[in-house]
């Protein structure tokens, strides 16, 4: 049977005390881990940005896992690599978040999976890569721990517990599964990462959670709660739902139950799932359940693209650094265009921006299609 337990949070000062429930709920971590476990504990780092932007795990939530890992017995480490290509963006993310210091002060290591190295290792039962490179300190845990951000995403529609292993991955290999070009493509390949990773529990920060245009330039949004759970496909089920998104349509839900993980019925515990229901605004970047062969015949009348705002545009180059198929092109003045014809509506460019500077432009039709459906 998977449990989730669900426990309100309705600011970060109730922090490790609703952890503390959450995970009381769930029989603690004593059976999860053993004295002397190395425990990493892996956060969502996407990018330099500060608590209150909603785009990183909070570090309250990190430090108070930190000290309920060392009563467990466990040694904590704290990880992941920031998803923008630029030397030192992992490094600068982990300051500019808190995470690095309040997962010192609570007595953890911090590694950064941008210099701490990769290994290349088998894929079990693979659905799109047949091997991977992992980051090494995942490799070398005992216990790793999702602790996930509860956000809105442009290309997975929501991104929790099992979306957070796409980190692990170095930045080659998340830009050849973005290269993949489909919803249902990229969520089988985050099914291999997490059948390789094969976390054993998971924590959400849903205090603050972000809704529109997730991961990185949605709004942040009082959902107030802490989820836990020791399967992290189960918590995604719940926590999709409770959001207002159908979990069975989750691209990385739908990949990593065709490798067998999870089941689609999981127990809540605590607060009843209704009683924290709300509604996040999706994102507003191409998604849309129409059918396939009905926007293939549509072609121009139906067309959906990222767009670079020059007037936002500081020419840092992160679009251009971080685009998978290449489609982002310099031009003499030093400013960037998106050729069309290359761009496979990934929208690695509108992530990572970090001036907010790429828009969505839609076509009339398409405008009324994404609003009928979603």
């Amino acid at each position: 049977m998977n449990k989730v337990s669900i426990v309100r949070c309705p600011d970060y000062s109730n922090t490790k005390r609703a952890i503390a429930e959450a995970l009381e709920l769930l029989d603690g971590l004593e059976n999860i881990i053993h004295p002397g476990d190395r425990v990493l504990l892996k956060p969502n780092i996407l990018a330099a940005s500060p608590p209150e932007s909603a785009v990183t795990t909070h570090p309250l939530v990190v430090a108070s896992m930190c000290e309920f890992v060392l009563q467990a017995g466990g040694k904590p480490v704290v990880g992941d690599g920031a998803g923008i290509s630029r030397p030192g963006a992992t490094s600068k993310a982990l300051k500019v978040s808190g995470i690095e210091e309040a997962a010192r002060k609570a007595g953890a290591e911090v590694v950064n999976f941008e210099t701490a190295g990769f290994a290349l290792v088998n894929v079990p039962d693979p659905l799109q890569f047949r091997k991977l490179y992992i980051a090494n300190p995942v490799l070398e845990a005992d216990v790793v721990i999702s602790l996930p951000k509860l956000k809105t995403h442009e290309l997975t529609y929501y991104t929790g517990a099992v979306k957070n292993f796409f980190g692990v991955l170095p930045l080659k290999c998340r830009k050849e599964a973005h290269l993949l070009g489909k919803r249902d493509l990229f969520g089988e390949a985050v099914a291999d990462v997490y059948s390789v990773v094969r976390p054993g529990f998971a924590v959400m920060d849903g205090v603050i959670g972000m809704e529109g245009n997730g991961p990185s330039h949605g709004k942040p949004i009082n959902s107030g709660v802490i989820l836990a759970s020791q399967d992290c496909v189960s918590l995604d089920i719940v926590a999709a739902e409770m959001i207002g998104f159908d979990p069975l349509k989750i691209p990385t839900t739908v990949g990593v139950m065709k490798k067998g993980f999870g089941n689609q019925c999981p127990v809540v515990v605590g607060t009843p799932l209704k009683d924290v229901k709300m509604k996040f605004k999706p994102s507003s970047g191409g998604v849309s359940t129409a059918p396939s062969f009905l926007t293939h015949h549509l072609g121009k009348y139906y067309k959906i693209y990222p767009r670079i705002n020059r007037r936002k545009c500081t020419h840092c180059g992160a679009c251009h650094l971080n685009c998978s198929p290449h489609a982002i092109e310099r031009l003499e003045d030093g400013s960037f265009r998106i050729n069309e014809e290359k761009c496979i509506l990934c929208y690695c460019c509108r992530e990572l921006c970090p001036n907010n500077a790429v828009e969505i432009k839609k076509s009339l039709l398409a405008k009324l299609l994404t609003e009928m459906t979603t």
